[in-house]
């Protein structure tokens, strides 16, 4: 079980797309950052379907975006350090 960790913007960066031909069903994907605006894109949403997906509780908080978001669950601080440590691995991409 891998943790996937993408932190830049879909748009401006190949990150997610990439992370998603390595990507397994048993893995986690943590966006962070402008990562998480991602989501706001059909097209992501489509792609990200069958995925478990994690966001960065502040970054959605800094950004507004937490009722927008809301279906997704939302990871405090302490949360993210307690899933880079329940993963077998972490892939920051």
């Amino acid at each position: 079980m891998i943790l996937h960790i993408v932190q830049y913007s879909a748009t401006q960066d190949n990150a997610l797309a990439t992370c998603l031909r390595y990507i397994q069903p048993q893995d986690t994907l943590l966006l962070l950052g402008d990562g998480v605006n991602a989501l706001l894109l059909q097209k992501w949403q489509h792609a990200l379907a069958d995925t478990q997906i994690c966001l960065l509780e502040q970054d959605l908080v800094a950004r507004g975006l937490q009722s927008r978001l809301g279906q997704y669950k939302q990871l405090s601080q302490a949360e993210f350090v307690h899933y880079t440590l329940t993963h077998a691995k972490v892939i920051t991409w």
